[in-house]
């Protein structure tokens, strides 16, 4: 124990007297343990984000569509050769599956204008046609006003119902219900108002939205290719079951072979969340590479400095052993200094990812969590780099013979 209290003193009294060295010689430990702490804080709060953003999305529903998820890479060229999903599809959906209680139908045109009377905004406003039932499986909710009717729906009356970011744009110091505005030069009315949802991944403002019956967003932009089609279960325990139905309905609609993969997707929160967690692992690893990187030029600093701290001090480490030092004292002093220098860069690494996980957090507008298993496992493999490349210079120097090094100058 006083052997350890020792070395450890020794080690913070070379590191002191040299500090500018050490800084530098750190960098590259310090560069990969901030990499790893800032890539997991971010990927962490993405995945709470992720999971609370879902969660408002609708309860026990899940959507049919002709498109994968937008997460990672998706050959968007061969999906485009799918069937389309149409009206028709929804309504056997709502017909023919007993354990479906509402179906919905929606198309969105995303970076649209839209106008007031004197205002109009940027070209980012989400469009939604929807059906008006969408009220039910979209997870929104209308703070003022109402929903469209069925009856405004199946009529393609020329009503919205806006984000709170729209109604905020077009209408400042302005109540919205009653007003006018228009899409691509059609005139609107709007008849409420959502209540406010924040942003999705902190990134897209889920206020900046607009939604209109399906059969007046047609007369906009045209017919709609393909819908996505909410299914809610009338149950929470008809979940699967009512996921099993439409799958069996809508293969047999599409003509899909007994044993051929399904022509169209089914989108749930756990689905979703499970493609996003399969991106955020090859980002982590990604990570880790660059991290192991950074420490493999990291260790190669620690290398060597420590050899030039044996060249300096042979002459202090043949007293040492002329005195009675073992080699093994000599060789755990060593040792000692390097894995303290590693896990200082370590120390200093998790300290700088903490600080711009921070900075992170406030420029991105979502919390990132720091987990624990990343600091300690940072701090691990520091040391870990500490060893392994100081473990030479260590073994050198108690190799010394201390009547040559004695006489070195």
């Amino acid at each position: 124990m006083l052997a350890m209290a020792d070395n450890l003193r020794l080690a913070m009294g070379t590191f002191l007297g040299n500090p500018l060295r050490t800084l530098l010689t750190l960098l590259g430990i310090v560069i990969g343990v901030t990499t790893v702490i800032v890539m997991m804080a971010l990927i962490e709060g993405l995945r709470l984000k992720v999971n609370n953003d879902l969660s408002q999305l609708g309860a026990n529903t899940f959507e049919v569509s002709k498109w994968p998820s937008g997460f990672g890479r998706v050959n968007w060229r061969m999906y485009a050769k799918r069937k389309n999903l149409t009206l028709e599809d929804m309504r056997a959906i709502q017909e023919f599956c007993p354990s479906v209680g509402v179906v919905s139908s929606s198309d969105t045109s995303g970076g649209q204008k839209i106008s007031s009377s004197t205002i109009e905004t940027r070209p980012g406003v989400q469009v939604t046609g929807a059906t008006s039932e969408y009220i039910n499986t979209s997870g929104i909710t209308v703070a003022t006003g109402r929903f469209f009717s069925p009856v405004e729906a199946v009529d393609g009356r020329q009503v919205a119902v806006v984000g709170l970011d729209v109604a905020d744009t077009l209408f400042p110091g302005m109540e919205p219900l009653g007003q006018q505005l228009r899409i691509k030069g059609r005139p609107f009315t709007v008849v409420g108002v959502l209540q406010r949802r924040g942003s999705f991944l902190g990134m897209v403002s889920m206020d900046n939205v607009l939604i209109v019956p399906m059969r007046s967003y047609e007369m906009v932009y045209g017919e709609v290719d393909s819908v996505e089609v909410a299914v809610q279960a009338r149950e929470p325990e008809l979940l699967d079951k009512a996921k099993e139905e439409v799958t069996n309905l809508m293969r047999r609609r599409r003509d899909v072979a007994p044993l051929a993969p399904n022509d169209f997707e089914v989108h749930t929160n756990e689905s979703m969340t499970q493609t996003f967690n399969s991106l955020s692992q090859v980002i982590t690893i990604a990570s880790f590479g660059v991290c192991l990187l950074s420490l493999v030029v990291g260790g190669i600093g620690i290398l060597n400095i420590m050899l030039v701290s044996v060249t300096e001090r042979t002459k202090e480490i043949g007293i040492r052993k002329a005195l009675g030092a073992r080699k093994f004292r000599i060789l755990a002093q060593f040792a000692t200094e390097a894995v303290l220098m590693s896990l200082l860069g370590g120390a200093i690494g998790v300290g700088l990812g903490f600080g711009l996980a921070f900075l992170s957090r406030w420029m991105l507008g979502f919390n990132t969590v720091v987990p624990g298993w990343a600091v300690a496992l940072s701090l691990v493999m520091s040391s870990g780099v500490g060893l392994v490349f100081g473990i030479y210079p260590a073994a050198r120097a108690a190799r010394l013979d201390p009547v040559e090094a004695m006489r070195s100058e």
